[in-house]
Formats: structure tokens, C-alpha cells, sequence
């Protein structure tokens, strides 16, 4: 039966990301009758964003490949794109977004699905042609063009997006060096044991890593030619690509006046501070109940599930937002899968040979319980992860770290 409370209602999602590929189909299969229309400032539907630093950048796959759903899809359902423009403004007054050349177009529930935007550099050769960002396609199209077998690839910043890329154009036959300003690579988000793995399968690869170094200047001509550090050191460059982190897209929202605080803030319903304003993905800032704490989070699993729930609030079905973020990183013939988030830890119990080999999983315990989990090459130890941080399970930690202990025991 159709909802008839929905029939004549207009609902407009700005951001064509994935929180919106999401939100737009959910909302129909949910039940909503009105109008749906998607509109994003890029010229492309959505897509995902993982594959852009891998398979994307080292073309494997055609924007085409990695569309999260194709067109018909979407016209199926009618839901309606306006791709390429930007919204400068939200009238909560009146129920208006302005576009940037003057149009008001009206709502009458508005979906924010902005997502993030890229840091960036501010220090001298910064905007030297072949200094990219890896966030969009259109970043991805602007790496191509400088990169190449056998050139000179700088990494800033050793990150997830920096070691990512990094393999990635290893793989294309660059000479490749990482840049990181603090004392190891992934320092902010996992142990130091994890950090040494990725710097030791980095250096079998041919990636030069070096750490404790801080980006003075980029040097050159017309384009590009070197990077100098700090401490006077200089590496020479054809392409220079910048992995410092992102931030979160709230101007829309705080310029109309919404609650925002590292994000958009939303409840566990996915409202704004105006209930008439939802939001989803990597622009926002939610409570998560399972580690008590208000918390922003950048992935997809955050994008899918928060956008579920937009689309049952939208269609007056109540359903908190309750998940345990998860995450995953390819680089080389690594696969890694995090559950949960370790901030807190006070003890980390390596399960396999992380010294030598290219599998092993790392528990992050926090008074006994298992916080969070980085497997690689080690699907079940990832999902085992999974159960013990939602089921609260106590794991003995000389049983937790012995391969020869059946994963079985500890959910017996």
C-alpha cells in the first residue's frame, strides 16, 4: 500500500556519494511516494570510492566498473539525478536549497550526504602541476597523467590513502617513496607492531619509507620536480600525491544554522538538530552505544548502514543506528580487515607470525575485552573479532595468541 503520508512529498539528497546511492533506493523500497531527486557536484552517478587508489588507479577498472548501481537502476525506481551543480545554500525558513547560479528549488525533507573533502597543503610549490589528491575519479584521471614505468612517485603522508596508492603505483613501475611526519606509518590508527609489518612488506615491494619527516616545500619548473624536507633532504619527483587526511563537508549545514561538532551531528535516527534534515556518511557525528562515545566516522560500512537508517526514518519507521564500524585496506596482496576501534587499548595480542609472513591478526584489549581486531589475510579471525567485541566475550590471551587454538573454543 502506498504512504500516503509521503505521496506529495519532496525529498532531495545533496551529495551524490555513497551514502546517497544508498539512501535514494532504500527510501523507495521503503515506501516513499513522493518525489526523489539526487544532486551532486560531480558529473558522474555514484561510485565507490575504495577502488579509486587501487584498481581504479591502476586500471583495472573503468569508472563504469565501479558504479555502485547502474542507471537503470535509479530510473527504475525514478530517482532523479541533477549531476555536475552545486547547492550554496539551505533556507530551513522556507524550505528552500539555493543553487550556485540562483535557483530555489523547494523540499520538504532534506537528505545531507556530503561526505568529506580532502586536506590540503598550504606550504610553498603546493599547487604545482603533478601535485594531486586522491578522493575523486577526477583526482584519479589527474595522477594518471603524470604517472608512468620507471618516474619518480612521492607519497605525503603514510596513512591508509598514502600506502594504498603507494602500492598501487609501485605496481605501475614508479619509484616510490612515503613521506610521513610522525615516527611510523599508520601510527594514529593501529599498534606499532602493525606499523613495522607495513613498513617490511613496503620495503620488499621497492617502496621507500621514511618517517619523522616534515614537507618544507615542493620545488619546480612548469610541473613538479622535487620535495624538500625540513631537514634539507630533497626527493626528486614527477608526481606528488598528498595523503594527509580529510575533512568533513558542513558548510551546507552549519551555515544554516544545524548542530555540528567534528561532523554534522545527527541522532540515533539519523536527525539533524531540524528533524526535517537528515544526514548520512562521512559528514556526520553520531552517538555509537556500543563504545559509549559521540564519534565521526570515514567508511562505507558507516555510509550503508546510517543511510538504512535515514530511509526508515524517512518513511516513519523508527530504528536506531547501532553498528560496529568496520574497515578494510588493499595493498599488495594484503588484505585487511578492522573491527571495532581500538582507541584505549592497553594491550595487543598478535595471533600468527606478523615478523615474517604476510597473515596475522591483532587483538586490541581493553581491561580484558577485546576492543578491536586488524586480520590480515585472516577472514576469520576478522569475523571471530566481530563476535567477541559485540558479544562482550573474555578471551584468554595466550589461547587468543596460539594458531593452534580452533577459533571455535572462544565462541563455545
Amino acid at each position: 500500500m502506498p504512504n500516503e503520508s509521503t505521496t506529495n512529498q519532496r525529498c532531495i539528497i545533496i551529495g551524490a556519494s555513497h551514502a546517497a546511492a544508498q539512501v535514494a533506493p532504500a527510501l523507495r523500497n521503503n515506501g516513499w511516494q513522493g518525489t526523489i531527486a539526487v544532486i551532486g557536484n560531480e558529473y558522474f552517478l555514484p561510485y565507490h570510492r575504495p577502488p579509486l587508489s587501487k584498481d581504479f588507479l591502476s586500471g583495472k577498472k573503468s569508472l563504469e566498473d565501479i558504479l555502485i548501481r547502474q542507471p537503470q537502476v535509479y530510473e527504475k525506481a525514478k530517482i532523479r539525478f541533477a549531476l555536475g551543480l552545486t547547492v550554496s545554500a539551505i533556507e530551513r525558513a522556507d524550505k528552500h536549497i539555493v543553487l550556485e547560479d540562483g535557483q530555489r528549488i523547494p523540499y520538504d525533507k532534506l537528505v545531507l550526504t556530503t561526505g568529506a573533502r580532502v586536506r590540503k597543503l598550504t606550504i610553498p610549490g603546493a599547487d604545482l602541476p603533478g601535485v594531486c589528491y586522491l578522493r575523486s575519479a577526477n583526482d584519479v584521471h589527474q595522477i594518471k597523467g603524470f604517472a608512468g614505468k620507471d618516474k619518480k612517485a612521492v607519497i605525503v603522508g603514510g596513512g591508509y590513502i598514502g600506502l594504498e596508492t603507494a602500492a598501487s603505483l609501485r605496481k605501475l613501475g614508479m619509484q616510490v617513496t612515503v613521506l610521513e611526519a610522525m615516527p611510523r606509518v599508520l601510527q594514529r590508527v593501529t599498534a606499532p607492531e602493525v606499523s613495522a609489518f607495513y613498513t617490511r612488506v613496503h620495503g620488499e615491494e621497492g617502496v621507500n619509507i621514511v618517517t619523522d619527516t616534515i614537507v618544507k616545500s615542493i620545488e619546480g619548473g612548469k610541473h613538479v620536480e622535487a620535495v624538500v624536507c625540513e631537514n634539507g633532504e630533497s626527493y626528486p619527483a614527477d608526481l606528488v600525491v598528498v595523503g594527509v587526511g580529510v575533512i568533513p563537508a558542513t558548510e551546507l549545514a552549519e551555515n544554516a544554522g544545524l548542530e555540528v561538532n567534528n561532523g554534522i551531528v545527527v541522532d540515533e535516527y539519523a536527525r539533524t538538530s531540524d528533524h526535517d534534515i537528515l544526514a548520512a556518511g562521512d559528514c556526520t557525528s553520531h552517538f555509537n552505544p556500543i563504545y559509549g562515545r559521540q564519534m565521526r566516522l570515514e567508511s562505507v560500512q558507516n555510509a550503508l548502514d546510517q543511510s538504512s537508517v535515514v530511509a526508515n526514518t524517512l518513511c516513519g519507521n523508527l530504528k536506531p543506528y547501532s553498528a560496529l564500524p568496520w574497515f578494510w585496506s588493499d595493498q599488495f596482496d594484503l588484505k585487511l580487515q578492522i573491527a571495532g576501534l581500538n582507541q584505549g587499548y592497553d594491550k595487543v595480542v598478535i595471533r600468527g607470525d606478523i615478523a615474517n609472513s604476510r597473515s596475522f591478526a591483532a587483538f586490541y584489549l581493553g581491561s580484558g575485552k577485546v576492543l578491536a581486531v586488524d586480520a590480515v589475510n585472516k577472514p576469520q579471525e576478522f569475523m571471530l573479532g566481530r563476535r567477541l567485541i559485540t558479544e562482550q566475550i573474555e578471551a584468554d590471551e595466550a589461547r587468543l595468541a596460539d594458531p593452534g587454538v580452533s577459533l571455535k573454543e572462544f565462541l563455545a
